[in-house]
């Protein structure tokens, strides 16, 4: 770029910028008068929030936290709960018991010296395991958030605390009944119009790729019909992005754009998954012939994997492989829609039908999933930032974790958990403290950071902002959280220095293998794929077979999101004819002329296969083992605690990022850390996630060249 392009782009980039700050002012403007008018209406005899609500586009709790005054009976005589997020999704995801994750039920003899106040070290540094000298005090079963902090919630005291450690009644997860049964299924680039169905290949003209046109065209082209339509490329649902002030509001757009001859599928008996998911990235379109039982699904292959440069013809025969290599281990397998629902039904089928749990899994009881909603944290994600690490980076190193979370489901809490008081606690010998923590359980902590400490953080706390979660590291903090047996192993048995720990209270759980045999035979596929990946003649075979263990990875990793069975969010579509249907406690998420779309939380459904208490367990695992983990073939240990203090730029779920390069060993086994990216400094710091993303893709790509060039 020369001078005066240069100089001509910063005069349109001002223009841009008075654009901006132009449009905030009208933007300011109109919701101070919305706000206004909501206030005049609110002297009305006939105000209700309920109806003012869907004609401002604004939730029920929002107008209520405008005008008091408006607030339902209902909303007045009850607390408020935060809404809990949705799974991109969770995202997600049984505990790896301490950092060396290994799977006979023996407890390491390094955990009993870092319980034992024997050490001769200065006061401060002792290895403290002890209960609280009072018990927390009892909030409500869902965490409190204020501008400030989130407190976490705790379990009552007494009698009712008690009553929690149960199941729900007439509730349990039970091996399936029934054959699971396949759906027609295409794949189409939106982008080129090609079109593959099983072994033929067409050209579809789409037009501008609305909902109907591609409906018109894939069902003119397989007049036999299809049931589902996984879009490989082109995400025309991003088509008309520029007309929308956010992503989610196109995507709602592009779903509820009328298709002659189609409507909204309004569900099937008792299917749960009627309606349009609204995704900014992977949507799912869902719909129903008129006057007619035909009903199709639009989704995205990347719920999938990514399939940049993929083909239509190469994504069907990842699918292909993919259903080949679970039928060798699930005679009646079927892909379903998404990885989760996959892995989920996949599992149902290694449910025993003899033995002690021949009668199923039972459900935790609500309010026992509702407390490990409210306090077990998914992956940790992390960004570094000066002083902690030098403005000038030497390098950055990136770590991933080979198909991480599979390491983490050999052993999971299974039965009624028992209630582990801080006095109970503290009755218990020394090694039965010890088997304790290192079982399957979820503990309240108060937690105080060693003096001296001069590394990265071990344990999460609540941080402010809905479910959102830091790492204390600076010495003589102290901070209450839950956590569980894998990250309290770690803190206290680290390879520094023994952190501080209080027994507040804990859920603890019998030894089981719920997820053992599901997570072996995903772990056996994923090796046969990843092996045809690596050795297959056919570069578009080898591209297949990578993308399909892709797929299996997937299948585990949402597979185990899917058991947090969080409280769902629904979404919906209201015509403006009909805006007084529009759900009291919705929240409006987009409008135009003719719909209204909403979201509202609808609580815990009686989900069967609800076990919030594996994935909260495989999470603790996962992020302990970020921190320190034992190579036992290699006898090292790795991890973010066995680095330099000072060299750690990030984490990021399964992985981290250094400044300086490990000779970490690497076997292509589940856990095992792999180095994906090197970027040779000096580098300014990273100092937001955007940063620390354009980094890690320079870093892939600087190690790609050099590995070619050996």
């Amino acid at each position: 770029m020369d001078a005066k392009t240069y100089t001509a782009a910063l005069g349109e980039l001002r223009v841009l910028r008075d654009d901006i700050k132009k449009a905030q002012a009208a933007l300011a403007r109109l919701e101070a008068e919305r706000d206004k008018k909501i206030t005049a209406l609110a002297e009305s005899e006939k105000a209700k929030a309920e109806r003012i609500a869907p004609a401002a586009g604004l939730s029920l709790a929002k107008v209520v936290a405008l005008v008091p005054a408006l607030a339902p009976a209902t909303l007045a005589a009850e607390p408020a709960h935060t809404a809990p997020e949705q799974p991109a999704p969770v995202t997600a995801p049984a505990p790896a018991q301490a950092p060396e994750e290994t799977e006979e039920d023996e407890i390491p003899g390094a955990l009993a010296p870092a319980l034992t106040p024997r050490i001769a070290t200065a006061p401060e540094q002792q290895p403290t395991l002890e209960p609280a000298p009072t018990p927390a005090p009892t909030p409500a079963p869902a965490p409190a958030i204020t501008e400030r902090e989130r407190t976490l919630p705790s379990i009552p005291e007494g009698p009712e605390g008690d009553s929690w450690f149960t199941h729900t009644p007439n509730l349990a997860s039970t091996h399936p009944n029934f054959t699971q049964q396949a759906r027609s299924t295409v794949f189409l680039d939106a982008a080129t119009g090609t079109l593959v169905h099983r072994d033929r290949t067409l050209q579809l003209a789409l037009g501008h790729g609305s909902v109907g046109e591609i409906l018109t065209a894939v069902f003119h082209a397989v007049p036999e019909g299809v049931e589902r339509i996984y879009i490989t490329a082109g995400d025309p649902w991003h088509r008309d992005t520029d007309r929308h002030p956010y992503l989610k509001d196109a995507v709602a757009a592009w779903l509820n754009a009328p298709a002659p001859g189609w409507r909204t599928d309004t569900g099937r008996g008792k299917d749960r998954l009627a309606g349009h998911f609204v995704h900014p990235r992977n949507p799912v379109g869902r719909y129903q012939r008129d006057n007619s039982e035909q009903h199709v699904e639009i989704r995205s292959a990347g719920e999938w994997f990514d399939t940049t440069n993929a083909t239509p013809a190469i994504v069907r025969d990842a699918f292909v492989l993919l259903w080949t290599t679970l039928r060798a281990h699930w005679p009646d397998a079927v892909i379903m829609g998404s990885p989760s629902q996959t892995g989920r039904d996949l599992w149902t089928r290694t449910i025993p039908e003899r033995g002690q749990y021949a009668d199923g899994y039972p459900v935790l009881s609500e309010e026992l999933r509702g407390l490990l909603h409210a306090t077990a944290g998914q992956g940790r994600t992390e960004l570094i930032t000066p002083p902690r690490v030098p403005d000038q980076l030497p390098a950055l190193v990136e770590y991933d974790r080979t198909f991480a979370y599979a390491k983490h489901t050999w052993k999971s809490g299974v039965g009624t958990p028992r209630r582990i008081t801080a006095t109970t606690f503290a009755t218990w010998s020394e090694k039965d403290q010890t088997k304790a923590l290192f079982g399957c359980g979820h503990w309240h902590v108060r937690v105080t950071v060693p003096t001296g400490w001069n590394h990265v953080g071990i344990l999460p706390a609540p941080a402010p902002g809905d479910r959102a979660w830091h790492y204390p590291s600076t010495p003589g903090t102290t901070f209450t959280t839950w956590a569980g047996g894998p990250e309290i192993y770690t803190a206290l048995a680290n390879p520094i220095q023994p952190w501080k720990i209080e027994i507040l209270d804990g859920l603890l759980f019998d030894d089981g293998k719920p997820l053992d045999d599901w997570s072996k035979k995903l772990k056996e596929a994923w090796s046969r794929l990843a092996a045809q990946a690596q050795l297959h003649g056919d570069p578009a075979q080898r591209t297949a077979a990578h993308l399909a263990s892709r797929a299996v990875r997937a299948i585990l990793l949402y597979g185990i999101g899917s058991f947090t069975q969080r409280p769902r969010m629904v979404t919906g579509t209201t015509p403006r004819t009909m805006e007084r249907d529009v759900p009291t406690d919705a929240e409006i998420i987009a409008f135009d002329h003719d719909h209204i779309t909403w979201q509202r939380p609808s609580g815990f459904a009686r989900d069967p296969y609800a076990h919030p208490e594996w994935a909260s367990g495989i999470w603790s695992g996962a992020r302990a083992a970020l921190l320190s983990q034992r190579m036992r073939a290699d006898n090292t240990f790795v991890g973010a605690l066995h680095t330099p203090p000072g060299s750690v730029v990030a984490f990021r779920t399964d992985a981290l990022y250094l400044t300086t390069p490990q000779n970490w060993p690497h076997h292509n086994q589940p856990g095992d850390y792999l180095n994906k990216g090197h970027l040779t400094g000096p580098i300014p710091a990273p100092t937001t996630e955007e940063d620390l993303l354009a980094l890690r893709d320079a870093g892939r790509a600087a190690l790609t060249r050099n590995r070619e060039q050996a």
